[in-house]
């Protein structure tokens, strides 16, 4: 399941309370709100009022209408301060493949396959025809499977007998996948005019190396995951997806079954090819163990998402402070640097290389001559230098003169 956006013309120009839209009160159940947009969503479905546009505009308008009243967070903010509190840009609606066309199909197909979840919606003939009670219903009874193979946007109904003591000990449908085809499990009720509505739907999920879906009539409130709302507030917030992992959750409508013979569908929900499935049905009576491990996993899956709800808080806040601490780090830390290289070049000022400034001046000019400390010493060191040099040379005998004096004598 997933969102599509619900600007242009899926969002109303003019927006009405969307309890008027599908005329249901304020404190409707969530199976009589559903109830209420699957009967407007196939009375105004585009199929069926090809020629008339203003049914189109009244089904995008019962769609969100249903898309606020059906998420319990939407509906609550609804109630507590109307449209202005919504984030339009969240808004969902399903959407059906039978009447997408081949092109945006395979767009789908292939968003689908990149891990955007799609959201689609029971086709309106298969809803239709379960309506007028015109489909084929193939008995299943409990402890027993069937296999199948369903095309696209189709359905292969199943009927479930049982009394009064299975009815007690709790039922379960499952449906899996080997081959991880896209389905639905769809349950319906039986109506008064001889039909049947829809009134609960799962999607498959893959788990592991099939895709499966399942309804659990326990006597216990049972929670389903739905992907679509975990992948939304995901989105909105990655930085912190840990703590939406859980927001999915989502109570099931119905908990119980009472005697009688109770419908099952399975929906073919893959984009091109036909859906493989295995449908069973059992009696919880023979899976004590099992129920009684399902129902304290869910009641600690529901802890921990109220845990959870509050460890963000306390991260949030954690994170808030630890950015802070960052910040300071930042500022001491370059504050620190600053000193260090002001007393590194106080250090370097101390030294005997420095500027010495003679006191005499030239009349005329006016200007005084500068001599440096090393200059002078370098000048001293060449006098000295020098002394010496011509005490050497004062010391050495001239040979020319040494020569022409003993000349002089013997002459």
């Amino acid at each position: 399941m997933a969102s599509r956006k619900m600007d242009g013309p899926s969002a109303p120009a003019v927006r009405r309370d969307p309890y008027e839209v599908l005329s249901v009160s304020r404190d409707s159940s969530d199976q009589e709100i559903k109830s209420a947009y699957r009967k407007l969503a196939l009375k105004y479905h585009p199929d069926k009022n090809a020629s008339n546009p203003e049914a189109s505009e009244l089904f995008k308008e019962v769609a969100f209408s249903y898309s606020i009243l059906s998420d319990p967070e939407k509906r609550r903010q609804y109630d507590t301060a109307g449209f202005e509190s919504l984030e339009h840009d969240a808004m969902d609606m399903e959407i059906d493949l039978s009447n997408l066309g081949t092109v945006n199909t395979m767009f789908a197909a292939l968003f689908s396959k990149l891990g955007v979840p799609i959201k689609t919606s029971v086709s309106a003939t298969v809803l239709e025809e379960a309506l007028n009670g015109t489909v084929t219903v193939r008995p299943l009874p409990l402890g027993t499977s069937f296999s199948g193979k369903v095309d696209k946007q189709s359905a292969h109904f199943f009927g479930v007998t049982i009394n009064e003591q299975q009815a007690q000990s709790g039922i379960v449908i499952r449906v899996s996948s080997s081959a991880q085809s896209k389905f639905k499990l769809l349950y319906f009720e039986q109506e008064t005019t001889g039909g049947y509505g829809l009134a609960l739907q799962e999607d498959s999920e893959k788990t592991g190396k099939v895709t499966s879906a399942g309804m659990y009539f326990l006597h216990f409130q049972v929670y389903r995951m739905d992907s679509a709302v975990n992948a939304l507030a995901m989105a909105k917030d990655p930085d912190a997806a840990f703590f939406k992992r859980l927001e999915g959750l989502q109570p099931c409508e119905v908990s119980e079954l009472k005697p009688g013979t109770h419908i099952f569908a399975v929906y073919g929900d893959n984009f091109f090819k036909p859906a493989t499935y295995s449908i069973e049905a059992m009696c919880a009576n023979a899976y004590e163990d099992s129920t009684q491990k399902l129902m304290e996993i869910e009641a600690q899956i529901l802890a921990k998402r109220n845990d959870l709800r509050q460890f963000e808080t306390e991260y949030r806040k954690a994170l808030a402070r630890f950015q802070e601490v960052t910040n300071r780090y930042s500022l001491e830390k370059q504050a620190v640097d600053e000193l260090l290289n002001q007393r590194d070049q106080i250090h370097c000022s101390f030294t005997t290389v420095r500027t010495v400034v003679n006191s005499s001046a030239t009349i005329n000019g006016g200007s005084s001559s500068r001599t440096r400390i090393d200059d002078i010493s370098s000048t001293d060191s060449q006098s000295e230098d020098g002394n010496l040099d011509g005490k050497d040379r004062s010391n050495k005998k001239k040979w020319f003169n040494l020569n022409l004096s003993r000349s002089d004598k013997k002459l």
